[in-house]
């Protein structure tokens, strides 16, 4: 049987709640022992699910696919199924709405659990019945997490709402399902994750907090503001909590207490109005859970960041909820976020009423296959720099490239193209690039999108929205997974996409064969760059003859390879200044103009694909490999030419040192560049600051 198969087992979910946002739905069946194993758990869902034996935890998932497909997860179970009754708890979240880190599609679960070619247990097959009950202590009207992802979590818990995962007798008011149509059924392929326990390390201060009314901007996120029509979700007079307005009601009480103590797991009484910060000393991410004793109702808070601001955890630094709220009814809970989540700093608030915490910790989601590659050297500030750029990957590598495990976990183009190449250096390995393009490959049309264009990110529905230099990395970074795979039937079967793409562009060459007037959201990277888009935007086009020689040599076009050349010369033409590439031209009656504005990037761009090099441009080079990087910082060279950012420039310039074989230089300016971030959070960043994600897995 193939690993994309189930033997008996069809799609379900509770009867016209399909469609529903939100829906939190537990599935069980309750197996007789002993099973010998190798017992197999086989799971397909959506949106995402968790999977539970005996109340003991087994996995996550599902594998992210295209709409119309889903991967089916083989959980293998090493100690079988023992004596007696057990219990196998699936948690599915509904989610149904328009975001980057899903698909958009109705909800069902198809599980069975079989062993030695025998269904034991199924959903609407063969073997006992998994049954199903609408959760209800998820509170289902919650804000969004962030525009990006769906919801935010909130719990009312009583000691007995998850007796049904691992008590065969426990009450489950069952729920009336209905077969659902079932997708057509893909491999997962990559690797299961690394779900290691990790105890959070360090106890840094505690204090108390008090209500001081609303702060003099109060923080609304658009995930909350804007949900409509067009962006699904909940609006905020349906919402039962919102822990993120709420929470902005409450302020330290100074000076906060600084207690440094070097074990996190020895617990702590938390008081009302009382909090209590940990660091688990790098940036992870995974599952926030802890053991908490409730003598009363207790209303806890876990808010938590990738670092600190001012010396204190804020939650809305990265513009998302970085929140998960309950509130406890007396007795003894091991909590666990449903969820995953990114961050360094946990700081654990109570509202109401009295508890005793122990044994916090995350529980590990990341890619597990990131240890063949191995580096040393006498300079431990440069391994401290590798290995946060092995633990950014491991993060964002988890089923596809991923942005960042954070704010998005979404799988963006271009980003992908940097984080593809660190793949085959730690793990050899390109599953996962296999994957991402056959994820863009299956679906017939992609919806809201112009014909030909391709998503920016996908899996997702991102509402229309479209980068059409993005589309164009996707054509760069295939030609470096053939190189990487050899897996030529790939690159035939997204033959159709790829001259899709270029049909797209034909209606907007101008006379000189040039882009000019692109719809979309032109993104060169995160500078000024990016307002220096229309109505020729030069990098934009350096990047367009890279496509066009790429789909030449990938597909036998000689003729796209002079149309290539063509574009570059007259790149080379109306661009250069005479001392620095200008970055765009804007069109006046019916002539073109260069403008004076002049980028960083825009240079890198000219030389990483082949306008420019040393010998055409020498002077331009020597000042680009002496002048700029991190040392113009200091400098102050060349004021009028605006600062590459992290994405894309500082990796563009890092390519162009090593093309030169200028390794010592490389080296210095790694540390530069990225040794404050491996210090400070233990990731990479997405950009050359502290405004965004601490974890991004283009920087690995």
């Amino acid at each position: 049987m193939s690993d994309s198969e189930f033997y008996t087992a069809k799609s379900i979910w509770p009867d016209r709640q399909q469609h529903e946002c939100n829906l939190f739905v537990g599935f069980r069946a309750v197996v007789e022992g002993p099973v010998d194993g190798p017992v197999v758990v086989r799971i397909a869902a959506a949106t995402i699910y968790r999977v539970s034996v005996n109340g003991k935890f087994i996995g996550h998932g599902p594998a992210r696919a295209a709409h119309g497909y889903c991967r089916v997860d083989q959980w293998v179970l090493p100690d079988g199924l023992t004596a007696g009754a057990n219990v196998v708890a699936i948690e599915v979240a509904g989610y149904n709405v328009n975001c980057y880190y899903v698909v958009k599609q109705p909800s069902f679960l198809r599980a069975e659990i079989v062993a030695g070619g025998r269904v034991f247990a199924s959903t609407a097959g063969d073997g006992r019945q998994f049954e199903a009950a609408i959760l209800s202590h998820r509170v289902q009207k919650t804000q969004r997490y962030s525009a990006q992802r769906t919801f935010s979590e909130c719990y009312r818990l009583t000691p007995d709402h998850d007796r049904w995962r691992h008590e065969p007798d426990a009450t489950f008011v069952v729920a009336t399902c209905s077969v659902q149509p079932d997708l057509k059924l893909l491999p997962r392929r990559v690797p299961y994750p690394d779900f290691d326990i990790i105890p959070a390390g360090r106890h840094l201060r505690q204090g108390g907090i008090r209500k001081t009314g609303p702060p003099a901007t109060l923080w609304m996120d658009r995930s909350l503001t804007r949900v409509g029509p067009t962006f699904a979700g909940f609006a905020e007079n349906q919402l039962e909590l919102i822990p993120s307005i709420e929470l902005q009601y409450f302020e330290n009480v100074s000076p906060q207490a600084a207690i440094d103590k070097p074990d996190a797991d020895t617990g702590f009484t938390l008081k009302a109005n009382e909090y209590h910060v940990l660091d688990f000393a790098t940036n992870l991410t995974g599952f926030i859970g802890a053991i908490v004793h409730c003598r009363k109702l207790v209303r806890l808070f876990f808010t938590f960041d990738e670092l600190l601001t001012d010396g204190d955890v804020d939650f809305k630094r990265l513009k998302c909820v970085n929140i998960v709220s309950y509130e406890l009814a007396p007795g003894t809970y091991r909590l666990e976020s449903f969820e995953p989540y990114t961050l360094r700093y946990l700081k654990l608030i109570a509202l109401a009423g009295e508890c005793r915490v122990e044994q916090v910790f995350l529980r590990d989601l990341a890619n597990p296959d990131v240890y063949g590659a191995e580096f040393s050297c006498p300079d431990d500030e440069l391994i401290r720099v590798f290995e946060a750029a092995r633990q950014t990957f491991r993060q964002n590598a988890v089923d596809l490239f991923m942005d960042c495990p954070s704010r998005e976990r979404a799988g963006w183009l271009c980003d992908s193209f940097f984080t593809a190449r660190v793949a085959h250096d730690l793990s050899h390995d390109t599953t996962i690039e296999r994957n991402m393009y056959e994820n863009y490959l299956l679906p017939g049309t992609f919806a809201d999108l112009p014909k030909g264009m391709l998503p920016k990110c996908y899996p997702a529905d991102t509402g229309g929205g479209f980068h059409p230099t993005w589309a164009m990395w996707f054509v760069v970074q295939l030609n470096e997974y053939l190189e990487r795979s050899g897996d030529r039937a790939m690159i035939d079967a997204l033959h159709p996409r790829v001259l899709g793409l270029l049909e797209y562009f034909e209606k907007f060459r101008n006379h000189d064969n040039l882009l000019e007037n692109l719809d979309g959201a032109i993104f060169i990277e995160w500078s000024q760059a990016n307002q220096f888009v229309q109505d020729v935007s030069y990098p934009a086009n350096m990047l367009y003859a890279r496509v066009l020689e790429i789909v030449a040599r990938l597909y036998d076009a000689p003729g796209l390879a002079g149309q290539a050349d063509q574009i570059r010369n007259v790149i080379r033409d109306q661009s250069f200044d005479g001392e620095f590439f200008v970055d765009n031209a804007v069109r006046d009656s019916n002539s073109l103009k260069p403008t004076r504005n002049r980028t960083e990037v825009c240079q890198y761009f000219a030389f990483f694909f082949d306008v420019a090099d040393e010998q055409t441009h020498p002077q331009l080079w020597q000042a680009l490999r002496d002048q700029f990087g991190p040392k113009r910082k200091r400098t102050g060279d060349f004021s009028d030419v605006h600062a590459a950012n992290a994405f894309v420039g500082n990796y563009l310039r890092i390519e162009l040192l090593s093309r030169h074989g200028l390794c010592r230089q490389i080296l210095d300016e790694l540390k530069q560049y990225f040794l404050h971030m491996a210090d400070l959070t233990g990731t990479l960043w997405e950009h050359d600051n502290q405004s965004a994600s601490c974890n991004h897995g283009f920087a690995s």
